[in-house]
């Protein structure tokens, strides 16, 4: 108990932590310019940056909803693909806004796939599995990045590239180790219950998914970006994983704050920061906010016929 308090509070500090000092250097960057500045840059951004970001974000939203696809494939329950894709969209389009997935996207997807007579218990299985495929894709991710290309991080931080190897190969152990897990189908005991281990392919497509959702939602910023000195997609790719890794510890709702301070820390200085600035916030707009009205819109008529489909029986 005391163990899992100190664990809490910990994880709290450190999210202070990390937005208070955002706050600060957003601040001090900002302060230097005018609102007239990023609304200069606001308007720099071109229709074509605009039309590439909407439809990297469709295929991007296309992709992350199939994570449900695979966990209901692992479980071995037969359910329409539609369903789990609006289920899916509608649930990581309010999360990734908004925060809290374990929470939100477990209730989200009690109440649609409940309607559909899913299980209860079958329900909380497809959301853990769901945590799983995020936890083993970062993983996966910034354990190759960390361990094999820490260069582009080392402008940010002013750190040994060993320790930044260190950190990439722990990560990769822990993925291997459940990787290898994966492929002896090893089982744990939880509450007296035999939890096996996914088959090696599934997790494999995980991993894949998780991936090319990453690179989807990293390429939207990048085309929204203004071009510079030696702008490489692979390398802004490694600042975009830093980025978000450091926004999910925060617990900060959407990292908002943290995100923006990593990325405009890590871009060259040679960029005004009203152009970086602009850049995230129609990120944010296009990456979140649309999809998540999308996603009310969607609920909205899902509660709606549901309403209608109780009257009439």
């Amino acid at each position: 108990m005391n163990r899992d308090r100190s664990v809490r509070w910990l994880l709290l500090t450190i999210g202070c932590s990390l937005l208070v000092f955002s706050l600060y250097i957003l601040h001090r960057e900002l302060s230097r310019y005018r609102l007239t500045d990023i609304l200069a840059s606001l308007s720099a951004i071109s229709d074509r940056q605009l039309y590439y970001a909407f439809g990297l974000t469709c295929i991007g939203y296309l992709i992350i909803s199939s994570y449900d696809l695979i966990a209901f494939h692992n479980f071995n329950y037969q359910l329409k693909a539609k369903r789990i894709l609006l289920t899916s969209f509608v649930t990581y389009a309010v999360s990734n806004t908004t925060g809290f997935t374990l929470l939100i996207g477990g209730g989200i997807r009690y109440r649609f796939y409940s309607w559909w007579q899913v299980p209860p218990k079958l329900i909380v299985k497809i959301t853990a599995f769901g945590n799983i495929t995020f936890w083993l894709g970062l993983l996966t991710l910034c354990g190759t990045v960390l361990t094999f290309a820490p260069q582009s991080l080392l402008e940010l931080f002013k750190i040994e590239i060993a320790i930044f190897r260190y950190l990439g190969i722990a990560a990769s152990l822990l993925v291997g180790i459940y990787l290898y897990c994966c492929w002896r189908r090893q089982r744990i005991r939880l509450k007296g219950k035999a939890i096996f281990f996914p088959k090696l392919k599934i997790s494999l497509w995980q991993i894949a998914v998780f991936t090319a959702d990453w690179a989807l939602a990293a390429a939207v910023l990048y085309c929204l970006l203004p071009n510079y000195l030696n702008k490489s997609y692979p390398e802004f790719f490694h600042q975009y994983l830093l980025a978000m890794a450091a926004a999910i510890v925060s617990n900060v709702p959407g990292g908002i704050g943290v995100f923006e301070t990593i990325v405009i820390l890590s871009l060259p200085s040679s960029i005004a920061t009203p152009d970086i600035l602009s850049s995230l916030l129609v990120y944010r707009t296009i990456r979140f906010l649309l999809p998540l009205s999308t996603a009310a819109i969607v609920a909205g008529i899902f509660e709606w016929r549901r309403r209608l489909e109780k009257i009439q029986k």
